[in-house]
């Protein structure tokens, strides 16, 4: 498998230290993962990814 090139979120890091992940795989796919489990990898393409956001963005 390929290393991925995970990048930290700009919103990661409360007072908890709570981080989230992000990075594309080589088959165009986006990965998340969280650093409180960093084996569970949720891949999803970029109209999920856009969805999650949203729903973020409506709850807040």
């Amino acid at each position: 498998m390929t290393e991925l090139a995970w990048q930290k979120s700009t919103f990661s890091g409360g007072p908890e230290g709570e981080c989230l992940y992000v990075a594309t795989a080589p088959d165009k796919t986006i990965r998340l993962r969280e650093s409180d489990t960093p084996d569970v990898v949720l891949a999803t393409g970029p109209e999920g990814l856009a969805a999650l956001l949203l729903g973020i963005k409506t709850l807040a």
